[in-house]
């Protein structure tokens, strides 16, 4: 499994420019507030499109400028897990981890490994209204894991999380990526969160290509 892209996106002032190639491993977006993070994130999912450049998952190109591809975000197989987690309130946590499934692709056992590995089987019939923000976190990593992805996009999906618990569902995630054995890119601006999981990095402070163990150092 593999991410290559190399695009730029105008934001106001601003022009982002990224390249990179991410393999099966765990992929940080770290700097601060609005220094265009998710912005990047959208491209590659397909909620947002890039002024120029090209976007291939598994040597399959998703968006070419020049060749004038642009594959839509539900045919792209990218998982995304939004800061808000983006629960549907009127469906339970059952329908909501199925929402993107038909009734003749349904796989139980493969339903049930997923809710038994994000450990929501027993909440499959609350609704988000009634869940805390672990849970709420548990179940949209389930569902996003349901399409089987070939990349899972997680945009800060642990800044309302208390300490005590984002040490668990940190752990959790890890363990997740290192099983499913597919990228994950992490947006985030927490230093623990950066330093727990990630193997590589991208600096939203500075576009200089900056040594990663030594930039994990100088962050404690």
């Amino acid at each position: 499994m593999s991410l290559e892209i190399d695009i730029s996106k105008t934001v106001g002032d601003i022009k982002l420019s990224k390249k990179f190639k991410l393999e099966e491993e765990i992929m940080i977006f770290y700097g601060p507030s609005g220094s265009g993070k998710t912005t990047i994130l959208n491209c590659i999912s397909g909620l947002n499109t890039p002024d120029e450049g090209e976007i291939k998952l598994n040597g399959k190109t998703i968006y070419s400028a020049k060749k004038r591809i642009n594959i839509p975000p539900f045919k792209r197989k990218i998982g995304y897990i939004f800061q808000d987690y983006a629960l549907f309130p009127h469906l339970n946590v059952y329908e909501n981890i199925l929402y993107s499934k038909k009734d003749d692709d349904l796989d139980k056992d493969k339903i049930d490994k997923i809710m038994d590995k994000c450990h929501i089987r027993d909440l499959k019939s609350r609704y988000p209204s009634k869940l805390s923000g672990g849970e709420k976190q548990r179940v949209a990593l389930a569902r996003a894991l349901m399409i089987e992805p070939e990349l899972l996009l997680l945009d800060e999906p642990l800044s309302s999380i208390d300490n005590e618990l984002k040490n668990k569902l940190m752990n959790e995630i890890k363990l997740v990526q290192r099983e499913w054995k597919i990228p994950f890119i992490y947006v985030t601006h927490s230093k623990r969160e950066f330093k727990f999981l990630g193997d590589r990095f991208i600096s939203f402070n500075s576009t200089e290509e900056v040594n990663f163990n030594e930039y994990k150092k100088n962050i404690s």
